[in-house]
């Protein structure tokens, strides 16, 4: 039985789809973020990016993320030391530390069902930045 990539590569070995395959789909990225300028600690709220399908917890437009005028980051490899924005659970956060992926990891299970099923993704939880008209709406997630 062979090991998975993810255990026998750094994350600047990994091929582009080894890379890509990483990203559970759990949505929290694609959330706003609050930043406490004095510890520098980071705060989700419960509002998303427009492009975040609430359901799927994927991008409507994945292929032109970047062009789409919103604040999508490229996760790239020479960041990995900028990656504590990431959620504590993320893929590309946990292996840049040498920890291990989660049991409910679709890489793991096969699926997105487990991360789902875990609560770990925002499916349905999340309100758009578009429809946000009074900040005492948002919360932190």
């Amino acid at each position: 039985m062979s090991i998975p990539f993810w255990q026998s590569k750094s994350l600047e070995q990994m091929t582009e789809a080894e890379w890509e395959s990483l990203c559970d789909g759990c949505g929290k990225c694609c959330l706003h973020k609050l930043m406490d300028e004095d510890s520098d600690d980071v705060y989700y709220t419960n509002v998303a990016c427009s492009w975040l399908n609430n359901k799927t917890c994927a991008c409507k437009d994945y292929p032109n993320r970047f062009e789409s005028g919103e604040e999508c980051l490229k996760l790239t490899r020479d960041k990995i030391d900028e990656f504590n924005w990431l959620p504590e659970t993320c893929a590309y956060r946990l292996l840049a530390d040498s920890r291990p992926l989660p049991e409910w990891h679709p890489l793991i299970t096969g699926s997105k069902a487990a991360m789902h099923a875990a609560g770990e993704s925002v499916r349905n939880k999340v309100v758009y930045e578009i429809d946000v008209i009074d900040l005492s709406t948002i919360t932190e997630n």
